[in-house]
C-alpha cells in the first residue's frame, strides 16, 4: 500500500485521454515539478530537484481534466505512487518506472483563476463522454456569453424587474 503524495506543479502537454476496450475513461499526463532557489553570489534564481511525474486518472476524474486542463497550467495532484512493470518488446526485458495514480486534480490558484461546474458523472464510458461534450457545444455552454439576456434571466428563473 503506497501513501498518499501531493505535488505543485505543471503539466508539460496537454492531458491525453483515450479509452480501455471496456470503454472506462484514462487520462495520461506529465506534471514537472521543481523548486526555485537563489544563487547567494549571483543573485539569480534557477531550478532544483526538477522531477517529472508520469501520472494517470480514470473515469469521469480523467474526462474532467482533460475538459478543463492545459499544457503549462500550474497544477496540484493529490495520488498514489505505484510501480508500473512491463516487458520492453523489443529486447524482452523487464521494466518497471514509478507513476502516480491521480486521486484528485486542480488548478493551482496562485497564479490563475478557475470557474468550477458540476458535471452530471454518469460514469457510462465512451459513448456517454462524446454525447455530453456534443451536447453541451450545441447548447452553446462552452460560450458563456451564447445566450441573450432575456433567455438567460428566464432560464434562471430571475429578473430585473423589482418584485413590487
Amino acid at each position: 500500500m503506497s501513501s498518499t503524495m501531493t505535488l505543485t506543479g505543471r503539466l508539460t502537454a496537454a492531458p491525453d485521454l483515450r479509452f480501455s476496450p471496456s470503454g472506462v475513461a484514462v487520462a495520461a499526463f506529465t506534471v514537472v515539478t521543481s523548486r526555485r532557489v537563489k544563487d547567494q553570489a549571483t543573485g539569480e534564481w534557477s531550478d532544483a530537484d526538477t522531477t517529472y511525474w508520469d501520472c494517470k486518472a480514470f473515469k469521469q476524474l480523467a474526462q474532467n481534466l482533460v475538459d478543463s486542463l492545459d499544457k503549462g497550467m500550474e497544477v496540484i495532484v493529490v495520488g498514489r505512487a505505484v510501480q508500473e512493470s512491463w516487458e520492453d518488446k523489443q529486447t524482452g526485458q523487464k521494466r518497471s518506472k514509478i507513476a502516480v495514480r491521480v486521486d484528485a486534480i486542480g488548478p493551482s490558484l496562485r497564479s490563475a483563476t478557475a470557474r468550477v461546474e458540476k458535471t452530471g458523472g454518469s460514469g457510462q464510458g465512451r459513448q456517454a463522454y462524446q454525447e455530453a461534450r456534443a451536447a453541451s457545444s450545441r447548447e452553446g455552454r462552452e460560450d458563456p456569453w451564447a445566450t441573450s439576456g432575456a433567455a438567460a434571466e428566464a432560464s434562471a428563473g430571475w429578473s430585473e424587474e423589482p418584485p413590487f
